[in-house]
């Protein structure tokens, strides 16, 4: 393929993960709105689970499907369904119905996450792969700045084209999925060299049941409590089920929805490993620190959208440069090193976080962990396409999504349940500080505080010291515009307990740095995989037809002497007769 229809393929292959991608962002922002118009704020948190859950389960079903039916008619699916879960969304008239149809729509997230890699693997050579993978980075960063910025402004109008401003959060979705429809079906046009295989049904069924209570777990577990009955029937479930997952996937060998086989490479093993870890600190990241820029710096939901630029700078440089670099000299061990050595220096500077701190300090550890993230997040990709051969492409790359979003998961559910379970004794330990608690009487006193009606909220709840540690589990806008020293002992708490989940991430991603260390990284190959399984089909041919030649001239052989006995010719006469010789 031509550079030009290389990039025209990945246009729409990035409209697509665009849509994926910016769901995630632009959703969180209006979730509020969408639950007071819909009347159930209980059950926001539902709307998110089943999007996630559905999406990260059906992503090793992707990857299979795509290897027994083609790259193309999967994702050109994948699309349809998510373009169907968002216009359901849109017209959704209760939280159950939403829940439902954001299910539907990570049915369809799931292969759009995971099928545009794949098919980058097919079309291009790994050493060429780096040079572009850089785009869907990018696609990753642009969804995360605008999509709060889309969601807060849609969120907020009241209509819009005589349609409530809110449900315009998923029904912006279908305009830019037809564009994606109509260059897929336009441009991707990729081989499929069928074989015959047996469709894992067992290892579908399984994977579901061992992956989704241990999702729903970590997204519901701080909710319910992590020894609550739901919880523990959910671990159960879980843990019973792993065991027939690996049992249904040895029986179906190379037609596992996941095979074993892929195990057996210690790069793809590794790489694997490293995923699960990055996963956890990325997603970590990207979840506490734009909390963190709302309740300590101040920021809108909007603004710390924005603030995020310098961790998306940092990502789409590093992924650009690392990129560039693998494609000219075919070596990439170092960057799983330099890019967790990154990641580890801007979890660090996080731990020195104060409440006093300027916003540029977070900044600076964003570009950090940015510069960081965009080393390893393609470079871990390319580790697992390469170490596989070309038929499990689309397994190895689902395969590396999937843990990837389990240890993202696991990521956020660990660190939030660390930071709310801190936050009432950083709180509490806030008030106790002298210079903070005099403040805090001093403001409490002031008539001009006490007639302001932005501390009205702030007041109430002082005079209720039982209930200032549990204070910011649930709304706190009561500190927008609070008095700073009333607010101070709630940002400085916050921060502390913040400290600590910045703790736990360095080291996840320390440990992570460790085992980078260990990763083999066999030379890049050079041809695509679609080149390859055109070559392994050829040679497979000609085996075929070299083996089937000797029964051709005997056939022939057969044929000739019938012919010669029902002209009536002597045989053995004729075979004794000289020959004439060739020219």
């Amino acid at each position: 393929m031509s550079h030009r229809q290389i990039l025209f393929v990945i246009f729409g292959l990035m409209a697509g993960m665009f849509l994926s991608a910016l769901d995630q962002t632009i959703v969180g922002t209006s979730m509020r709105t969408i639950a007071d118009d819909l009347d159930g704020m209980a059950l926001q948190a539902w709307v998110t689970t089943a999007y996630l859950i559905v999406s990260c389960i059906s992503t090793p079903i992707y990857g299979k499907l795509s290897d027994i039916f083609g790259r193309r008619p999967l994702f050109l699916i994948a699309i349809t369904i998510f373009l169907v879960g968002s216009l359901l969304a849109g017209l959704a008239n209760s939280m159950y119905e939403l829940a439902a149809f954001r299910a539907i729509q990570g049915l369809g997230a799931g292969g759009l996450m995971a099928l545009p890699l794949t098919i980058m693997g097919d079309m291009l050579a790994p050493r060429e792969r780096a040079k572009y993978q850089g785009y869907f980075l990018a696609v990753f960063g642009v969804s995360s700045v605008i999509g709060p910025l889309i969601g807060g402004v849609l969120s907020g109008s009241d209509t819009i084209l005589g349609i409530t401003g809110w449900r315009w959060v998923f029904l912006i979705n279908l305009p830019i999925g037809v564009i994606a429809l109509a260059i897929v079906l336009k441009f991707l046009h990729v081989p499929h060299f069928a074989r015959p295989v047996r469709i894992d049904w067992w290892g579908a069924v399984t994977v579901i049941l061992a992956a989704a209570p241990l999702l729903l777990v970590a997204e519901q577990g701080r909710t319910w409590g992590w020894v609550s009955t739901p919880s523990i029937a959910c671990y159960v479930i879980g843990a019973l089920s792993i065991a027939p997952f690996i049992l249904a996937e040895r029986l179906m060998g190379d037609d596992a929805l996941i095979p074993l086989k892929l195990f057996r490479s210690s790069t793809f093993r590794m790489a694997t490993i490293l995923g699960v870890f990055v996963g956890f600190g990325m997603f970590g990241a990207m979840m506490t620190v734009p909390l963190y820029l709302q309740l300590v710096n101040g920021a809108t939901p909007t603004e710390s959208g924005f603030l995020m630029l310098p961790m998306i700078a940092g990502l789409m440089v590093s992924s650009i440069v690392s990129g560039q670099l693998i494609a000219r000299t075919g070596r990439y061990k170092m960057f799983p090193t330099i890019g967790t050595a990154f990641m580890s220096a801007g979890f660090l500077l996080f731990t020195f976080a104060t409440a006093d701190k300027p916003v540029g300090f977070m900044m600076a550890g964003m570009l950090l962990i940015g510069l960081g993230l965009g080393q390893l997040m393609q470079t871990l990709t390319i580790a697992s396409q390469n170490s596989v051969g070309p038929r499990d492409i689309g397994v190895a790359t689902s395969a590396s999504t999937f843990f990837r979003q389990i240890g993202g998961t696991l990521g956020t559910a660990v660190l939030f349940s660390v930071l709310f379970t801190r936050i009432p004794g950083t709180i509490n330990a806030a008030f106790g500080n002298p210079t903070i608690a005099s403040g805090v009487r001093a403001a409490a006193t002031d008539p001009a505080v006490q007639a302001d009606p932005a501390n009205t909220g702030i007041l109430a709840l002082l005079a209720d010291p039982g209930s200032v540690g549990g204070a910011l589990d649930g709304d706190t806008s009561f500190l927008n515009a609070a008095d700073p020293r009333l607010a101070e002992p709630f940002l400085v708490g916050f921060n502390d307990a913040s400290v600590t989940v910045f703790w736990v991430s360095l080291a996840v991603v320390l440990v992570a740095f460790v085992l980078s260390l260990f990763l083999k990284a066999p030379p890049l190959r050079n041809t695509s995989a679609l080149q390859e399984a055109a070559d392994e089909n050829a040679a497979e041919l000609a085996e075929l037809a070299e083996q089937a030649e000797p029964t051709r001239d005997a056939q022939r052989a057969a044929d000739r002497m019938g012919a010669l006995i029902e002209t009536g010719v002597d045989v053995d006469e004729f075979e004794r007769a000289p020959r004439p010789k060739p020219s």
